[in-house]
Protein backbone atom coordinates (compact mmCIF):
# COMPACT_ATOMS: atom_id res chain seq x y z
CA UNK A 1 0.00 0.00 0.00
CA UNK A 2 2.82 2.42 0.86
CA UNK A 3 5.33 1.23 -1.73
CA UNK A 4 7.50 4.17 -2.76
CA UNK A 5 7.04 6.01 0.56
CA UNK A 6 10.26 6.54 2.51
CA UNK A 7 10.08 7.02 6.28
CA UNK A 8 13.00 8.36 8.30
CA UNK A 9 12.62 6.88 11.77
CA UNK A 10 14.34 8.78 14.59
CA UNK A 11 12.35 7.05 17.31
CA UNK A 12 13.25 4.63 20.05
CA UNK A 13 11.83 2.25 22.67
CA UNK A 14 8.13 1.46 21.92
CA UNK A 15 5.75 4.32 20.98
CA UNK A 16 7.60 5.65 17.93
CA UNK A 17 8.89 2.28 16.72
CA UNK A 18 5.36 0.83 16.96
CA UNK A 19 4.16 3.64 14.69
CA UNK A 20 6.89 3.14 12.09
CA UNK A 21 6.57 -0.66 12.26
CA UNK A 22 2.95 -0.17 11.13
CA UNK A 23 4.09 1.97 8.19
CA UNK A 24 6.71 -0.64 7.31
CA UNK A 25 4.08 -3.40 7.49
CA UNK A 26 2.02 -1.43 4.98
CA UNK A 27 4.91 -1.31 2.52
CA UNK A 28 6.87 1.85 3.32
CA UNK A 29 10.67 1.78 3.33
CA UNK A 30 11.60 2.69 6.91
CA UNK A 31 15.15 3.84 7.63
CA UNK A 32 15.76 3.65 11.38
CA UNK A 33 18.50 5.86 12.84
CA UNK A 34 19.99 4.79 16.16
CA UNK A 35 22.54 6.61 18.35
CA UNK A 36 25.93 5.04 19.10
CA UNK A 37 24.62 3.31 22.24
CA UNK A 38 21.62 2.00 20.32
CA UNK A 39 17.90 2.06 20.90
CA UNK A 40 17.23 1.52 24.62
CA UNK A 41 15.05 -1.48 23.73
CA UNK A 42 18.15 -3.33 22.48
CA UNK A 43 19.02 -3.87 26.14
CA UNK A 44 15.99 -6.13 26.51
CA UNK A 45 16.14 -9.89 26.85
CA UNK A 46 16.13 -12.58 25.62
CA UNK A 47 18.31 -12.10 22.56
CA UNK A 48 18.59 -13.94 19.26
CA UNK A 49 22.20 -13.84 18.08
CA UNK A 50 22.69 -10.48 19.80
CA UNK A 51 19.36 -8.83 18.90
CA UNK A 52 16.84 -8.36 21.73
CA UNK A 53 13.49 -9.93 20.85
CA UNK A 54 11.50 -6.92 22.20
CA UNK A 55 13.53 -4.71 19.84
CA UNK A 56 12.99 -7.12 16.95
CA UNK A 57 9.21 -7.07 17.42
CA UNK A 58 9.01 -3.28 17.11
CA UNK A 59 11.66 -2.88 14.41
CA UNK A 60 11.25 -5.84 12.08
CA UNK A 61 11.13 -4.82 8.44
CA UNK A 62 13.23 -1.67 8.87
CA UNK A 63 16.72 -0.76 7.71
CA UNK A 64 19.16 -0.28 10.61
CA UNK A 65 21.52 2.69 10.60
CA UNK A 66 23.68 3.93 13.47
CA UNK A 67 24.74 7.57 13.22
CA UNK A 68 26.07 9.90 15.90
CA UNK A 69 23.82 12.96 15.69
CA UNK A 70 25.95 14.87 18.18
CA UNK A 71 28.54 15.31 15.38
CA UNK A 72 28.18 17.83 12.56
CA UNK A 73 28.86 15.13 9.97
CA UNK A 74 26.17 12.94 11.51
CA UNK A 75 23.67 15.79 11.36
CA UNK A 76 24.64 16.50 7.77
CA UNK A 77 24.07 12.87 6.75
CA UNK A 78 20.69 12.56 8.44
CA UNK A 79 19.58 15.94 7.09
CA UNK A 80 20.42 14.68 3.60
CA UNK A 81 18.31 11.56 4.25
CA UNK A 82 15.48 13.75 5.53
CA UNK A 83 15.64 15.76 2.32
CA UNK A 84 14.75 12.58 0.40
CA UNK A 85 12.11 11.28 2.83
CA UNK A 86 8.34 11.47 2.56
CA UNK A 87 7.83 11.08 6.30
CA UNK A 88 9.98 11.79 9.35
CA UNK A 89 8.96 10.45 12.78
CA UNK A 90 10.69 11.45 16.02
CA UNK A 91 9.90 10.97 19.70
CA UNK A 92 12.49 13.18 21.35
CA UNK A 93 11.49 15.56 24.09
CA UNK A 94 10.39 18.87 22.55
CA UNK A 95 13.39 20.96 21.51
CA UNK A 96 15.86 18.10 21.13
CA UNK A 97 15.29 17.62 17.39
CA UNK A 98 15.99 21.31 16.84
CA UNK A 99 19.31 21.08 18.67
CA UNK A 100 20.23 18.25 16.30
CA UNK A 101 19.34 20.36 13.24
CA UNK A 102 16.25 18.24 12.55
CA UNK A 103 13.26 20.27 13.70
CA UNK A 104 10.24 20.56 11.42
CA UNK A 105 11.22 24.06 10.35
CA UNK A 106 14.81 23.01 9.65
CA UNK A 107 13.78 19.96 7.64
CA UNK A 108 11.01 21.80 5.79
CA UNK A 109 13.48 24.33 4.39
CA UNK A 110 15.05 21.54 2.33
CA UNK A 111 11.97 19.34 1.95
CA UNK A 112 8.83 21.53 1.98
CA UNK A 113 6.32 18.69 1.49
CA UNK A 114 7.66 16.53 4.35
CA UNK A 115 5.13 14.87 6.66
CA UNK A 116 6.82 15.34 10.03
CA UNK A 117 5.40 13.55 13.07
CA UNK A 118 6.44 14.28 16.65
CA UNK A 119 5.39 11.85 19.40
CA UNK A 120 5.82 13.00 22.99
CA UNK A 121 4.44 12.56 26.47
CA UNK A 122 2.51 15.81 26.81
CA UNK A 123 2.72 17.42 23.38
CA UNK A 124 4.98 20.04 21.81
CA UNK A 125 3.38 22.98 23.66
CA UNK A 126 2.19 23.71 27.18
CA UNK A 127 3.84 23.75 30.59
CA UNK A 128 4.28 19.93 30.72
CA UNK A 129 5.90 19.67 27.27
CA UNK A 130 9.43 19.17 28.59
CA UNK A 131 8.59 16.38 31.02
CA UNK A 132 10.05 12.94 30.45
CA UNK A 133 7.36 10.33 29.87
CA UNK A 134 7.20 6.59 29.50
CA UNK A 135 4.06 4.47 29.38
CA UNK A 136 3.98 3.69 33.14
CA UNK A 137 4.16 7.42 33.91
CA UNK A 138 1.25 8.15 31.58
CA UNK A 139 -0.76 5.22 32.97
CA UNK A 140 -0.36 6.73 36.43
CA UNK A 141 -0.98 10.37 35.54
CA UNK A 142 -3.90 9.95 33.12
CA UNK A 143 -6.22 8.12 35.49
CA UNK A 144 -5.75 4.53 34.30
CA UNK A 145 -4.24 3.19 37.51
CA UNK A 146 -6.69 5.12 39.69
CA UNK A 147 -9.66 3.86 37.65
CA UNK A 148 -8.43 0.27 37.81
CA UNK A 149 -7.87 0.52 41.56
CA UNK A 150 -11.33 1.91 42.19
CA UNK A 151 -13.08 -0.61 39.97
CA UNK A 152 -11.16 -3.51 41.52
CA UNK A 153 -11.48 -2.09 45.06
CA UNK A 154 -7.78 -2.55 45.75
CA UNK A 155 -4.59 -0.46 45.83
CA UNK A 156 -3.15 0.73 42.50
CA UNK A 157 -1.22 -1.88 40.53
CA UNK A 158 1.05 -1.39 37.50
CA UNK A 159 -0.05 -2.33 34.00
CA UNK A 160 1.90 -5.26 32.55
CA UNK A 161 1.74 -3.95 28.96
CA UNK A 162 2.75 -0.50 27.66
CA UNK A 163 -0.76 0.38 26.50
CA UNK A 164 -0.03 4.11 26.19
CA UNK A 165 2.91 3.47 23.84
CA UNK A 166 0.94 1.29 21.47
CA UNK A 167 -2.10 3.56 21.58
CA UNK A 168 -0.11 6.68 20.70
CA UNK A 169 1.78 4.74 18.03
CA UNK A 170 -1.52 3.81 16.39
CA UNK A 171 -2.75 7.42 16.59
CA UNK A 172 0.49 8.67 15.05
CA UNK A 173 0.33 6.15 12.20
CA UNK A 174 -3.28 7.16 11.47
CA UNK A 175 -2.32 10.84 11.44
CA UNK A 176 0.60 10.19 9.08
CA UNK A 177 -1.64 8.32 6.65
CA UNK A 178 -4.18 11.17 6.73
CA UNK A 179 -1.40 13.69 6.10
CA UNK A 180 -0.13 11.66 3.13
CA UNK A 181 -3.63 11.68 1.63
CA UNK A 182 -3.80 15.44 2.19
CA UNK A 183 -0.40 15.88 0.52
CA UNK A 184 -1.55 13.78 -2.43
CA UNK A 185 -4.49 16.14 -2.89
CA UNK A 186 -2.79 19.48 -2.19
CA UNK A 187 0.97 19.01 -2.36
CA UNK A 188 1.25 20.34 1.21
CA UNK A 189 3.30 18.72 3.94
CA UNK A 190 2.32 18.70 7.60
CA UNK A 191 3.75 18.92 11.08
CA UNK A 192 1.94 16.42 13.34
CA UNK A 193 1.96 16.70 17.14
CA UNK A 194 0.70 13.54 18.91
CA UNK A 195 0.84 13.22 22.70
CA UNK A 196 0.60 10.14 24.89
CA UNK A 197 -1.40 12.06 27.50
CA UNK A 198 -4.12 13.15 25.10
CA UNK A 199 -4.13 9.69 23.51
CA UNK A 200 -4.93 8.13 26.87
CA UNK A 201 -7.80 10.58 27.29
CA UNK A 202 -9.15 9.67 23.87
CA UNK A 203 -8.71 5.91 24.25
CA UNK A 204 -10.35 5.66 27.68
CA UNK A 205 -14.03 4.96 27.11
CA UNK A 206 -14.83 6.36 30.55
CA UNK A 207 -13.02 9.68 30.09
CA UNK A 208 -16.10 11.73 29.23
CA UNK A 209 -18.02 10.13 32.12
CA UNK A 210 -15.21 10.75 34.61
CA UNK A 211 -14.49 14.36 33.66
CA UNK A 212 -18.19 15.19 33.82
CA UNK A 213 -18.83 13.95 37.34
CA UNK A 214 -18.87 10.16 37.08
CA UNK A 215 -21.80 7.75 37.08
CA UNK A 216 -23.54 9.22 40.11
CA UNK A 217 -26.41 6.94 41.14
CA UNK A 218 -26.87 5.47 37.66
CA UNK A 219 -26.10 1.79 37.07
CA UNK A 220 -23.90 1.03 34.09
CA UNK A 221 -23.74 -2.43 32.50
CA UNK A 222 -20.39 -1.47 30.93
CA UNK A 223 -17.70 -1.92 33.61
CA UNK A 224 -14.72 -3.85 32.21
CA UNK A 225 -12.79 -3.11 35.40
CA UNK A 226 -15.38 -5.19 37.26
CA UNK A 227 -15.57 -7.97 34.66
CA UNK A 228 -15.93 -11.19 36.57
CA UNK A 229 -13.40 -14.02 36.70
CA UNK A 230 -14.89 -17.43 37.47
CA UNK A 231 -13.19 -20.76 38.14
CA UNK A 232 -14.57 -23.75 36.26
CA UNK A 233 -14.82 -27.32 37.53
CA UNK A 234 -11.62 -28.29 35.69
CA UNK A 235 -9.63 -25.53 37.41
CA UNK A 236 -9.53 -23.21 34.38
CA UNK A 237 -10.66 -19.59 34.65
CA UNK A 238 -12.98 -17.60 32.43
CA UNK A 239 -13.95 -13.94 32.33
CA UNK A 240 -17.44 -12.62 31.70
CA UNK A 241 -17.80 -9.14 30.19
CA UNK A 242 -19.63 -6.24 31.79
CA UNK A 243 -20.83 -5.53 35.32
CA UNK A 244 -21.69 -8.78 37.18
CA UNK A 245 -24.53 -7.12 39.11
CA UNK A 246 -26.32 -6.51 35.80
CA UNK A 247 -24.95 -9.50 33.84
CA UNK A 248 -26.31 -11.97 36.39
CA UNK A 249 -29.81 -11.56 34.98
CA UNK A 250 -28.74 -12.59 31.46
CA UNK A 251 -26.76 -15.53 32.83
CA UNK A 252 -29.76 -16.66 34.90
CA UNK A 253 -32.02 -16.57 31.83
CA UNK A 254 -29.56 -18.59 29.77
CA UNK A 255 -29.23 -21.21 32.51
CA UNK A 256 -32.93 -21.20 33.41
CA UNK A 257 -32.07 -20.06 36.96
CA UNK A 258 -34.17 -16.90 37.22
CA UNK A 259 -36.19 -18.44 40.05
CA UNK A 260 -33.07 -18.35 42.23
CA UNK A 261 -32.81 -14.61 41.70
CA UNK A 262 -36.48 -14.06 42.48
CA UNK A 263 -36.10 -16.05 45.71
CA UNK A 264 -33.49 -13.52 46.80
CA UNK A 265 -35.65 -10.59 45.79
CA UNK A 266 -33.36 -9.73 42.88
CA UNK A 267 -35.67 -8.55 40.12
CA UNK A 268 -33.69 -5.65 38.59
CA UNK A 269 -30.09 -4.38 38.73
CA UNK A 270 -31.20 -1.93 41.44
CA UNK A 271 -31.68 -4.92 43.76
CA UNK A 272 -28.17 -6.30 43.18
CA UNK A 273 -26.00 -3.19 43.47
CA UNK A 274 -25.31 -3.51 47.19
CA UNK A 275 -24.93 -7.29 47.25
CA UNK A 276 -22.12 -7.68 44.71
CA UNK A 277 -20.28 -10.32 46.74
CA UNK A 278 -23.45 -12.42 46.96
CA UNK A 279 -23.95 -12.09 43.20
CA UNK A 280 -20.39 -13.21 42.55
CA UNK A 281 -20.82 -16.16 44.90
CA UNK A 282 -23.97 -17.27 43.10
CA UNK A 283 -22.34 -16.95 39.66
CA UNK A 284 -19.28 -18.85 40.88
CA UNK A 285 -21.50 -21.66 42.12
CA UNK A 286 -23.23 -21.93 38.77
CA UNK A 287 -19.89 -21.88 36.92
CA UNK A 288 -18.49 -24.81 38.92
CA UNK A 289 -21.36 -26.97 37.68
CA UNK A 290 -19.74 -26.92 34.21
CA UNK A 291 -16.74 -29.09 33.36
CA UNK A 292 -14.99 -26.43 31.27
CA UNK A 293 -15.13 -22.92 29.90
CA UNK A 294 -16.25 -24.28 26.54
CA UNK A 295 -19.28 -25.95 28.11
CA UNK A 296 -20.15 -22.82 30.06
CA UNK A 297 -19.85 -20.66 26.93
CA UNK A 298 -22.16 -23.00 25.02
CA UNK A 299 -24.74 -22.74 27.80
CA UNK A 300 -24.58 -18.93 27.72
CA UNK A 301 -24.96 -18.71 23.95
CA UNK A 302 -28.75 -18.24 24.12
CA UNK A 303 -28.13 -15.03 26.08
CA UNK A 304 -25.62 -13.92 23.41
CA UNK A 305 -23.07 -13.60 26.18
CA UNK A 306 -19.48 -14.44 25.24
CA UNK A 307 -16.75 -15.36 27.68
CA UNK A 308 -13.01 -15.64 27.47
CA UNK A 309 -10.84 -18.38 28.90
CA UNK A 310 -7.76 -17.11 30.70
CA UNK A 311 -4.74 -18.20 28.63
CA UNK A 312 -1.05 -17.49 28.48
CA UNK A 313 0.48 -16.43 25.17
CA UNK A 314 2.25 -19.77 24.76
CA UNK A 315 -1.21 -21.35 24.85
CA UNK A 316 -2.63 -18.75 22.46
CA UNK A 317 -0.14 -19.56 19.70
CA UNK A 318 -1.43 -23.15 19.69
CA UNK A 319 -4.93 -21.94 18.73
CA UNK A 320 -6.06 -22.93 15.23
CA UNK A 321 -7.06 -19.37 14.32
CA UNK A 322 -3.45 -18.19 14.79
CA UNK A 323 -2.26 -20.50 12.02
CA UNK A 324 -5.34 -19.94 9.85
CA UNK A 325 -4.86 -16.16 10.00
CA UNK A 326 -1.05 -16.33 9.67
CA UNK A 327 -0.95 -14.14 12.76
CA UNK A 328 2.73 -14.93 13.32
CA UNK A 329 5.57 -14.75 10.84
CA UNK A 330 8.97 -16.44 11.04
CA UNK A 331 11.69 -13.83 10.56
CA UNK A 332 15.46 -13.77 10.36
CA UNK A 333 16.67 -12.12 13.56
CA UNK A 334 20.33 -11.64 12.75
CA UNK A 335 20.71 -15.18 11.48
CA UNK A 336 18.28 -16.95 13.79
CA UNK A 337 14.65 -17.66 12.94
CA UNK A 338 12.09 -16.38 15.45
CA UNK A 339 8.32 -15.97 15.43
CA UNK A 340 7.12 -12.35 15.46
CA UNK A 341 3.55 -10.99 15.38
CA UNK A 342 2.65 -10.16 11.79
CA UNK A 343 0.27 -7.22 11.22
CA UNK A 344 -3.30 -7.17 12.56
CA UNK A 345 -4.45 -5.60 9.27
CA UNK A 346 -5.49 -7.51 6.16
CA UNK A 347 -6.07 -5.83 2.79
CA UNK A 348 -8.01 -7.64 0.07
CA UNK A 349 -5.35 -7.27 -2.60
CA UNK A 350 -2.13 -6.56 -0.77
CA UNK A 351 0.14 -8.38 1.67
CA UNK A 352 0.93 -6.79 5.02
CA UNK A 353 3.63 -7.46 7.56
CA UNK A 354 7.42 -7.20 7.76
CA UNK A 355 9.35 -8.01 4.61
CA UNK A 356 12.70 -8.46 6.34
CA UNK A 357 13.93 -9.30 9.81
CA UNK A 358 15.82 -7.33 12.43
CA UNK A 359 19.55 -6.96 12.76
CA UNK A 360 22.41 -5.47 14.71
CA UNK A 361 22.93 -1.75 15.16
CA UNK A 362 24.24 -0.15 11.95
CA UNK A 363 23.79 -3.30 9.85
CA UNK A 364 22.51 -1.29 6.85
CA UNK A 365 24.80 1.75 7.11
CA UNK A 366 26.75 1.09 3.95
CA UNK A 367 23.89 -0.17 1.82
CA UNK A 368 21.63 2.80 2.57
CA UNK A 369 24.24 5.57 2.60
CA UNK A 370 25.85 4.25 -0.55
CA UNK A 371 22.59 3.92 -2.45
CA UNK A 372 20.80 7.05 -1.21
CA UNK A 373 23.63 9.52 -0.70
CA UNK A 374 26.22 8.08 -3.08
CA UNK A 375 28.90 7.80 -0.38
CA UNK A 376 31.92 5.80 -1.45
CA UNK A 377 33.47 3.01 0.59
CA UNK A 378 36.41 5.31 1.33
CA UNK A 379 34.11 8.06 2.62
CA UNK A 380 32.24 5.59 4.81
CA UNK A 381 35.51 4.13 6.10
CA UNK A 382 36.53 7.64 7.15
CA UNK A 383 33.15 8.33 8.80
CA UNK A 384 33.39 5.05 10.66
CA UNK A 385 36.95 5.74 11.75
CA UNK A 386 35.78 9.03 13.28
CA UNK A 387 32.77 7.42 15.00
CA UNK A 388 30.17 9.26 12.92
CA UNK A 389 28.68 6.02 11.69
CA UNK A 390 28.98 2.86 13.74
CA UNK A 391 28.38 -0.80 13.12
CA UNK A 392 27.86 -3.40 15.83
CA UNK A 393 29.52 -6.74 15.35
CA UNK A 394 28.30 -9.96 16.91
CA UNK A 395 29.93 -10.29 20.29
CA UNK A 396 30.91 -6.59 20.45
Amino acid sequence: MLEGITVLDLTRVVAGPACTRTLSDFGAEVIKIEPPDGDLLRRGVPKANGVALPFAQQNAGKQHLCIDLTTSDGQRIVSALAEQADVLVENYRPGVAGRLGLSYEQVRKRNPDIVYCSISGYGQTGSAAGRRAYAPIIHAELGLLALNAREREMPPLPEAVSHADFAVGAQAASAILAALVHRERTGEGQSIDVSMAETMLATNEFATIEINGGFGDEISPFRPGKALLLEMNDGSWVQLPGNPTTAVFAVARALDRTAELEERGWNTPVDTQNVRDDVIGLLQGWAREFPSGEAFEEALDSARMPLGTVKSLDEVIQESWVEERNALVSLDINGEERLVPRSPVRFSGMETGPRRGSYLRGADNRAVLGERLGLSDEEMDDLQAHGVIQEEYRGA
